[in-house]
């Protein structure tokens, strides 16, 4: 039997969305190249902070999160296509530039780095263990966190849906690798298309994506015209 194509449509048609408005990490911003120049060091005030610390650094759509190690040094995970062509730390290590990480959305690839506040925040503002509230007793250890940070340090894969800096955070402190920012982005999304008012413009915006960030497989991207012809037979 055939494989229903409207979930992988629908997953290819968010991951797409959330790309265009993915700005947790850092602002994208014309001329130069869409590269920004990171703070200067001590811009930040890391004396409160604690070995094992949830950082957020809250952007205008979507949040972006590390884990704190001490010593200046935050633990997070960042889309980046660089890992899958070289094993040289030296220019793995240096910042992510806006094309890199772009690259690796799409290529789906990223790694688990160490950065310090200045380069992790960009420049926004930082939050201290603000999701603690939401999981009660499942906090795990401050020492902990930092370990499994440490441990998952590396190349990994990436997914703005199933696997971002994110859950990579809730994992380390909270012991269960979950997204509230996800979830609540694809509530949003399903809204959107079950209002048939709606779809053609969700399939417009779709599109739209796809062709400005890469064209999908041949054999995906006829299924992202499945809801315009449902809604036309409706």
């Amino acid at each position: 039997t055939m494989k229903n194509p409207v979930p992988q449509a629908a997953s290819l048609l968010l991951e797409k969305l959330m790309l265009l408005v993915h700005v947790h990490i850092r602002p994208f911003l014309a001329g130069s190249g869409g590269e920004t120049t990171p703070p200067a060091p001590g811009d930040y005030d890391t004396s409160s902070f604690k070995r094992g610390d949830l950082l957020e650094v809250p952007r205008t759509l979507f949040i972006h999160f590390g884990i704190y190690l001490g010593e200046n040094r935050v633990a997070h995970l960042m889309p980046d296509i660089l890992p899958s062509f070289t094993d040289d730390l030296e220019q793995i290590q240096q910042v992510v530039t806006n094309k890199r990480l772009i690259l690796g959305v799409i290529a789906r690839t990223a790694s688990v780095r160490v950065d310090t506040v200045e380069d992790f925040a960009y420049g926004g503002s930082i939050l201290v263990n603000h999701m603690d509230r939401l999981f009660e007793d499942q906090v795990l250890g401050n020492e902990e966190s930092a370990r499994r940070a440490e441990k998952l340090m590396g190349a990994t894969a990436y997914s703005l849906l199933w696997n971002n800096c994110e859950h990579f955070v809730t994992y380390c402190r909270y012991g269960a690798p979950v997204s509230f920012q996800t979830d609540k982005f694809c509530e949003t999304v399903k809204m959107i298309i079950r209002d048939q008012r709606s779809v053609l413009a969700s399939v417009l915006v779709g599109l739209a994506s796809i062709f400005c960030l890469g064209l999908a497989p041949s054999t995906t991207l006829p299924t992202i015209f499945i809801p315009f012809f449902l809604w036309m037979a409706g």
